[in-house]
Formats: C-alpha cells, structure tokens, sequence
C-alpha cells in the first residue's frame, strides 16, 4: 500500500497584521479591527509560525477541499482587517420616488412600488450603512457581513407577481471593491 501524501499550503501575514490560534479558533488583528472564525475538519490542520499560517491535511479530495475552503477564509480575514470590504447598490425607482432611510440596525424602504407597508431590510452587526441620494455604501472587515446585508437589500426589494420586464425597480449591487472580487 501507497504512503499516503500530505498537502500544505501556507498563507503570509502582511505587516501589521498578527494571527493567533486557540484550540480550533484563529484571531486575526490589523488595523482595521479583529476577526475571529473556528475552523474544524478531522483531518486538516493549522498552525500560526512565525508571520505565516500553515494549513496542512492528507492527500484526499474531501480534506484538499476543506483546506481550500479554510485557505480562502483566512485570506479574506487578512484582506478584511487591513483594507475592508465595500459594496455599492443603486436606489432604482421609476413607478415611485421610494425613500431609503436607515433606523437602528435596519434599512427601512418607503413607499416602494406605492406600498403603504414600508420593507425592511436587516444591517449585519460590524457592517456600515451609509445612504447618498439614490446610491446606499456597505462597508466592513468581514467580507460575508457586508455581503449578507448588500443581499439582504436586494432581496427586500425583490418584485413577486409582476411583470420584471416592465416594474425593474429595485435596490441592486452595482460595484464591489476590488478586494471583494476573486
């Protein structure tokens, strides 16, 4: 029978920046702020040395794959506490002027295809909102955060029952950063 091989990938810590591994749990600290995230699969491990993060398992498809998927994680912690994360959405009104305004931790949509019931929309904790005329700014260190409330805009002006062609009013993504982009 075969040996069987060991993957390792690694990834670099930039200046600045410090990783730290409890038990399954990495901490990551920059200038930006701090992100932590558990990361568990049996047969992958990590380890912090140094200014570089080794992330190493045996040779099988399901293990390459969490260590791929673990890889890019810790790659958009790094991204996210030193640069951060920006998505742009368009306010898309031609039936109604529709007024965005933000309360608390949520987005309140008025007077959206002539509703009287205004939309809401969740803001994910750690997230900025900020609302210029008809363009809406998402910004923060965690790449998923960001993405689930520029998501979850677009999904509060989610049109049922008409017809798209005709009513494509809506809040839409229409940029993300460049380190948003893979």
């Amino acid at each position: 029978m075969k040996p069987q091989r060991t993957l390792n990938k690694t990834i670099t810590i930039p200046e600045k920046t410090t990783a730290t591994l409890v038990d399954t749990t990495i901490s990551i600290e920059g200038p930006k702020g701090k992100l932590e995230r558990e990361f568990y699969y049996p047969s992958v491990s990590i380890k912090v040395a140094d200014n570089t993060v080794a992330v190493s398992g045996p040779g099988l498809k399901k293990a390459k794959r969490m260590m791929n998927t673990f890889t890019a994680h810790i790659t958009n912690m790094i991204k996210g506490v030193n640069d951060g994360f920006h998505y742009q959405l368009k306010i898309c009104a031609g039936h109604f002027p529709v007024n965005v305004t933000k309360e608390q931790s949520t987005i309140m949509i008025k007077n959206f295809l002539g509703e009287k019931i205004p939309r809401q929309a969740q803001i994910v904790e750690g997230v900025e909102v900020e609302i210029k005329e008809d363009l809406i700014d998402v910004t923060g260190i965690s790449k998923e955060a960001v993405g689930q409330t520029a998501a979850n805009l677009e999904q509060a002006t989610k049109i049922r029952n008409r017809d798209r062609r005709r009513f494509q009013d809506g809040i839409f993504i229409i940029e993300k950063d460049k380190e948003a982009e893979q």
